[in-house]
């Protein structure tokens, strides 16, 4: 599964890239909220991990764009943030936001909610499976 990292800071993405990276995951890395609005365009990924606070385009305005664009197939997005009040939580989800992750993260805690991002992407391409052969055996019988 192939997972975009967007984070400004050196030390978190290379903790980040690290984690995912044993966990199985192919990781591809941006600096900032623009660099990953610009691979996303360029690439398909079913996860987005972003920090909130970045240079140039920050995480919630990303996720923004993520889900006004017209890919296909669901992308489960997590903020990492040190923003914690209620609030916070509110724009992130209005945003679109999946889930959030707390900085500084832990391993484990991180591990639990990408896990749980891939088992909605994978149920959500599943339904999407079951629904193009639901349309062509529809297809097929008009035909017949």
């Amino acid at each position: 599964m192939k997972v975009l990292i967007a984070d400004d800071d050196l030390v978190s993405r290379r903790l980040l890239q690290g984690y995912l990276q044993k966990w199985g995951y192919e990781v591809t890395i941006a600096m900032n909220g623009a660099e990953a609005w610009r691979l996303f365009e360029q690439n398909e990924f079913q996860i987005v991990i972003s920090d909130w606070m970045m240079p140039e385009l920050d995480g919630t305005e990303l996720i923004r764009r993520i889900r006004a664009s017209a890919k296909p197939g669901y992308v489960y997005t997590i903020l990492l943030t040190a923003r914690s009040q209620k609030n916070d939580l509110v724009e992130g989800m209005e945003a679109g936001a999946d889930d959030f992750v707390s900085k500084p993260f832990d391993g484990d805690e991180l591990h639990v909610r990408v896990r749980a991002g891939e088992r909605i992407v994978k149920l959500e391409q599943a339904l999407a499976d079951q629904n193009r052969a639901l349309r062509e055996a529809q297809a097929a019988m008009k035909q017949a």
